[in-house]
């Protein structure tokens, strides 16, 4: 008889259930069925099910099955490397999504029919209108965002 699994912390969980989310998204995104992806992986659609709630029962091999039939790739990484990986001072994205920036995205109101900017852009709506930003309730994403734009183009708002 196999021994009981050991309980899973709450990160464990998480982690597991972010996993899940990503492995349905990528389904959903290559308009697959949920019947077709885990026929493609060679388990049943319920194990599948299970997978993309993140169910921590459902075996490795399964997950694996699964992320190569999607065509994903699973990467294990040390954690001082994913944090060295994760401190991005300094940087920014190409193209900046406002749906990733809530303080910026409120503050472009008046851009219609676009949900992404270029940096300057950015930079320049922050810089107009950062004495309305609630600076209480930058994200850390959002102030490092605003940090690293200021880094860039040399200017600082007295209020921020």
């Amino acid at each position: 008889m196999p021994e009981k699994s050991p309980p899973i912390t709450e990160s464990t969980a998480a982690t597991l259930e972010l996993l899940g989310a990503r492995v349905a998204d990528r389904r959903k995104a290559l308009h697959l069925s949920a019947t077709v992806a885990a026929e493609a992986a060679g388990l049943s659609r319920v194990t599948l099910h299970r997978i993309e709630k993140g169910e921590p029962s459902v075996s490795m091999g399964a997950w694996s099955n699964v992320i190569g039939a999607l065509g994903m790739h699973l990467q294990l990484q040390e954690e001082a490397a994913r944090q060295a990986q994760a401190d991005r001072s300094g940087w920014w994205p190409v193209r900046i999504a406002l749906s990733d920036y809530p303080q910026l995205k409120a503050l472009a109101w008046q851009v219609q029919g676009t949900d992404y900017l270029t940096p300057v852009e950015a930079f320049d709506i922050y810089e107009r209108n950062a004495r309305h930003m609630d600076t209480s309730s930058l994200t850390q994403q959002e102030q490092a965002l605003w940090h690293a734009l200021q880094q860039a183009f040399g200017k600082r708002a007295e209020h921020v």
